[in-house]
């Protein structure tokens, strides 16, 4: 799904982002950051992303990661499931 492998999922799904890009591995520390309560980007985290990124993308990407988290709490609300696309968090599920 989204070009990811079954392993990468697994490494992600762990907090790990071994073998992931530099630039990949710092967004997904920042959506993690992000789907934290509160959400909080550290100043070190930031000056990382904006090694990779414009000012305009980080917007962008920000925007982009706060409506999935968004999406994600709504989704809790309606007890919306998983479609079982993803083996890896059914794993995780159970």
């Amino acid at each position: 799904m989204y070009g990811l492998r079954d392993d990468e999922l697994a490494t992600i799904s762990s907090g790990r982002f071994d073998g992931f890009a530099p630039e990949d591995a710092a967004l997904l520390r920042m959506a993690d950051a992000l789907a934290e309560t509160p959400a909080n980007v550290s100043d070190e985290l930031y000056a990382e992303l904006r090694s990779h990124f414009s000012e305009e993308q980080l917007i962008e990407l920000a925007a982009v990661a706060g409506f999935e988290n968004m999406r994600a709490r709504a989704n809790r609300v309606f007890d919306v499931g998983s479609d079982g696309l993803c083996s890896i968090m059914e794993h995780r599920a159970t």
